[in-house]
């Protein structure tokens, strides 16, 4: 017998203990609930946005001519060999690729803007808004495309979005060429007005997730203890498996062993950091990994933890800072991330960043492999999930911001099929392809959006 609980589930049931909260992944104890209703409802795609700054190597007049972005052939029979984008070949049937679209809203308007490019980039990619030049608090751009999603499929779970970083993004004020860091430091819009934090630390999200419940001094009690969150709820985990079926308790088994596997891995890097041994990253917080692999990852495997226990269905990533001069190791590259992108269009330079490109792309098959190994009721996460990918800068070297990169990773097929290469035709604005997006995944009646000038046909 599958389910033994005598009273159905319901799919927002928590493990609570003192300061900590633990929701609960989709069991088969959950079903006779599901057909009196809550989870009977269309079941809405869950969305994941990122954002990697500087644009790509194949943006540029070169790279071009390479196809070290988007491939040379359009349709399904395109070949990834020797582009940035080969790490997604066993992918690709969740793979589409949108070449030859534009971000003119990042775009100078009048001559005092001139410049201020990677000040107001990371603005406009969800929002493809254009920025008001402002150091002071009259921000204004446009609500991002996350947060009209959230707002639409958000609400009925306890987070409506989350939003995560990579770089500090702390800075307060005005960053330079007359534009406030609050452009820089979120790619994830409320309203034209309100930019929202963007969390860096995976155990601050960490304990968004799983640290609510309890007072302060709780919850600050259970961060100092070298055990796990789940020891807080031991009691309440037993009573619940005595009552499931094999199944629903091999399933609660893993996805409790991940939880405490992650939270092992934070604790790990708290440790290493709080040694006094010196930092790559000095100053950043203790739950910050020195390696970027390993804080990406990280935070890969939190926006998995959270998609399965439906804490939240929308996240907002961005992956890299404007301006910064990282160095990625693991990409056989030791130029800074910014002064890679200025390559000066020459062609060894060029090829050089877009290795660091290939890197960051490298990074996507360990997510989508999370997606498609967790189960959510009949269908894995993958099946469920959307993930746009690019930039709203193109060829990083002129800060240009036309033919600027974009691809979606999809497993909800019979909303966007994948293994197409799509190429727009010259001058069409990002923000249509963002507008099919919207319309593909149950936003249909929303008639613009940025600059669009309407639908991108594919």
């Amino acid at each position: 017998m599958a389910n033994l609980v005598r009273q159905p589930l319901d799919r927002r049931t928590f493990l609570q203990g003192m300061g900590a909260m633990v929701a609960l992944p989709y069991l088969d104890a959950m079903q006779p609930f599901a057909r009196r209703g809550a989870m009977a409802a269309a079941d809405p795609t869950r969305m994941l946005f990122m954002e990697m700054v500087h644009g790509a190597a194949g943006c540029s007049p070169f790279g071009m001519t390479e196809n070290l972005w988007a491939p040379a052939q359009i349709g399904s029979g395109f070949d990834l060999a020797g582009t940035s984008l080969s790490p997604l070949e066993p992918w690709r049937k969740y793979l589409s690729i949108i070449s030859n679209t534009d971000v003119r809203m990042a775009e100078a308007y009048k001559a005092e803007e001139i410049g201020g490019d990677h000040f107001r980039s990371s603005a406009v990619f969800l929002t493809q808004a254009h920025p008001t030049q402002t150091e002071g608090s009259d921000i204004f751009v446009g609500t991002s495309m996350d947060q009209m999603y959230a707002k639409r499929f958000g609400q009925g779970t306890p987070i409506p979005s989350m939003q995560l970083c990579i770089e500090p993004l702390d800075r307060a004020g005005g960053c330079a060429y007359g534009y406030s860091c609050m452009y820089t430091d979120s790619i994830s819009w409320a309203s034209p007005t309100e930019p929202l934090p963007m969390i860096r630390d995976p155990r601050v999200a960490f304990e968004q997730l799983f640290g609510v419940g309890g007072t302060a001094a709780e919850r600050a009690a259970r961060t100092r203890s070298t055990g796990s969150v789940l020891d807080w709820i031991t009691t309440r985990v037993g009573q619940l498996q005595r009552e499931l079926g094999a199944a629903d308790r091999q399933r609660m088994d893993q996805y409790l062993e991940n939880i405490r596997e992650i939270e092992r891995r934070i604790q790990h890097v708290e440790k290493r950091n709080s040694s006094g041994e010196e930092r790559e990253l000095a100053g950043s917080p203790t739950g910050v990994p020195d390696s970027f692999d390993e804080h990406v990852k990280l935070m890969f495997d939190l926006q998995v933890l959270a998609l399965q226990s439906d804490m939240t269905r929308v996240f907002s990533f961005k992956m890299g800072r404007d301006a910064s001069s990282r160095v990625y190791p693991d990409s056989g590259v030791a130029t800074g991330f910014h002064p890679a992108s200025h390559h000066g269009n020459n062609p060894t330079r060029v090829k050089e960043f877009a290795e660091i490109n290939r890197y960051h792309v490298s990074l996507l098959p360990y997510l989508l492999n999370k997606l498609n190994t967790t189960m959510d009721g009949e269908k894995s996460l993958l099946e469920k999930t959307a993930i746009v990918y690019g930039s709203p800068m193109a060829d990083g070297n002129v800060h240009n911001h036309r033919r600027a990169p974009l691809i979606v990773l999809s497993g909800v097929r019979d909303k966007l099929a994948g293994n197409i290469h799509v190429k727009a035709p010259d001058g069409t604005p990002m923000a249509n392809a963002m507008l099919s997006f919207m319309h593909r995944f149950g936003m249909d009646d929303v008639v613009s959006f940025g600059d669009s000038s309407g639908e991108l046909t594919f």
